[in-house]
């Protein structure tokens, strides 16, 4: 618990930090890796160079010192926080590095107004929260005996093709030995050295079937980029040279978007884009486990092109009772589909509204759906959310 003499300077960190924290972080991220490049392996380059990762980290710290003695509100996301770092590798050793430069960061943007008493807060309230962390991060690695341990390496079996740039890959273990078990939901980590970054990556990609299918399935779609954000170089690298006998370093894994799938409430799978990977393997176990429950998958994309696996969707509706689908698409004459935005309150009954929700895609697209079920009187505690890359946290903010 944080003292009573650090608490005051936390509380007053607040506002402080709502109009410098992206200062400081920016200036966190470039003085640490300029003294340690060797941590540029764990940090997506394509998040680090849009700003994203910064503005990521931003919300978090603003997040914590906001919600400092709400652990409630706190406990979730430091779960997927915990996660998403057990999934790259990070380890005890990782922590005093960090908080060396983050508190030298503030040091530096607030100058003056960063007292000694101020940053003495600071550093308790980041040891605080760096205990948490590492505590929980060991209690996920022990299973798997250390952090190099997580690492699987796992074959391709099928590249396929399904959609425009979108591949589906299958993988199972290069070697004898049992597959890690999953759940509905979860990702796993893929590291690969990427010659044109002369560094090694990782990138967690959904698992996209059901659960215990004997291989793991990813689905990845190569991401362009435009003006406004720059080429994904991990998922041009898998599309241009994975191939069917590939080995690829494969981690165990993780994630806390998990539905519990025995409830016989409603479930609602609402997703856009590539977001629906993890709806496709929880729609898929809850087909193999041939649930009675009510199940609303609702899903938008901007045409039939960029629609990835619709044939499992179009099964799932014959396979279960109770399922109800709706698919949005921007560009489309068929029947089969909805032309337009998504529009929940049109497709969501009395009896829907009072279920579980689990919402995947873009963060603009996630938080309008947000807004849309608190307006529909969801409880919000009934609300996950999976972000692909970071997590804005605006659903806190």
């Amino acid at each position: 618990m944080l003292s009573a003499s650090a608490k005051p300077y936390i509380d007053a960190s607040v506002p402080v930090l709502r109009q410098h924290g992206l200062a400081i972080t920016t200036v966190f991220y470039k003085n640490m890796l300029d003294a340690h490049p060797e941590l540029n392996n764990l940090f997506n380059q394509g998040n680090q160079a849009n700003g994203s990762q910064q503005q990521s980290l931003a919300s978090a710290v603003f997040a914590y010192a906001a919600n400092i003695e709400n652990s409630a509100a706190l406990a979730p996301v430091l779960e997927r926080i915990v996660h998403k770092h057990v999934s790259i590798g990070i380890l005890p050793s990782h922590y005093p590095i960090v908080g060396k430069y983050l508190l030298g960061a503030i040091k530096e943007v607030l100058g003056e107004a960063a007292v000694p008493d101020l940053i003495s807060a600071w550093d308790e309230a980041y040891w605080l929260l760096a205990g948490e962390l590492i505590a929980t991060e060991a209690r996920l690695y022990e299973p798997n005996g250390n952090a190099e341990k997580q690492w699987i390496k796992m074959k391709v079996v099928k590249k396929e093709h399904i959609s425009d740039d979108i591949v589906s890959i299958i993988l199972v273990p290069n070697s004898e030995g049992e597959l890690p078990k999953f759940k509905a939901g979860q990702y796993i980590s893929i590291a690969a050295y990427l010659e044109e970054l002369k560094l090694r990556q990782i990138r967690q990609y959904s698992l996209s079937d059901a659960e215990n299918a004997g291989y793991y399935r990813i689905t990845v779609k190569r991401e362009k980029g435009d003006e406004f954000k720059p080429e994904g170089k991990f998922s041009k690298w898998i599309h241009q040279h994975v191939r069917e006998g590939s080995v690829l370093d494969v981690s165990h894994p993780y994630g806390t978007f998990v539905p519990i799938l025995s409830e016989n409430s409603p479930i609602t799978l609402i997703s856009a884009g590539v977001g629906i990977t993890p709806m496709l393997s929880i729609l898929n176990t809850l087909v193999k486990q041939k649930a009675s429950r009510k199940v609303a998958f609702v899903h938008a994309a901007r045409s039939e092109k960029t629609l990835a696996h619709y044939d499992e969707i179009r099964d799932a509706k014959f396979a279960l009772e109770n399922l109800q689908t709706a698919v949005y698409l921007s560009d489309s004459e068929s029947d089969e589909f909805i032309q337009g935005k998504m529009n929940l309150p049109n497709i969501l009954d009395e009896d829907t509204l009072k279920g579980k929700f689990f919402i995947c895609g873009p963060t603009a697209f996630m938080d309008d759906q947000w807004k849309t079920l608190l307006g529909l009187g969801v409880n919000p505690a009934n609300i996950e959310r999976e972000v692909f890359g970071p997590e804005s946290l605006s659903h806190l903010l």
